[in-house]
């Protein structure tokens, strides 16, 4: 009995650790709110935002980048590090600590040169 346990819980390893012949990646669908045309840049869903709002990162590369939004007197009030993939990156931006205003938020890279910028409202 104990040959007979001990040679299925071979083959279910076996089985178990066998290549996939296909493997599907999911892809991740941008809505047109969020489609950057450019290689590179950065996208709101909608300008007018109360408590988050989702953003696409669009990057020509993998790499880090930061994720900075001013306030009306372009000083810098959040900060973010990111890890982004080459291709849209759909993120979302949490604004229920900011209060009610403009602002203007931007992407940089590793050298803090600008990828992109826009702004939003805070309702």
């Amino acid at each position: 009995m104990k040959k007979v346990l001990t040679l299925g819980l071979i083959l279910i390893g076996l089985v178990g650790c066998t290549k996939d012949d296909v493997f599907i990646e999911p892809t991740q669908q941008v809505k047109t709110e969020l489609q950057i045309a450019n290689k590179v840049g950065i996208k709101l869903e909608t300008a007018f935002v109360t408590s988050e709002v989702a953003m696409n990162v669009k990057s020509e590369i993998a790499q880090t980048a930061t994720i900075k939004i001013f306030d009306i007197a372009n000083k810098v009030i959040s900060k973010e590090v990111v890890n982004v993939k080459a291709g849209d990156n759909i993120l979302k931006v949490y604004t229920s600590a900011l209060p009610s205003s403009a602002y203007r938020i931007g992407l940089y890279d590793t050298n803090g040169n600008q990828l992109g910028i826009t702004d939003f409202n805070k309702l």
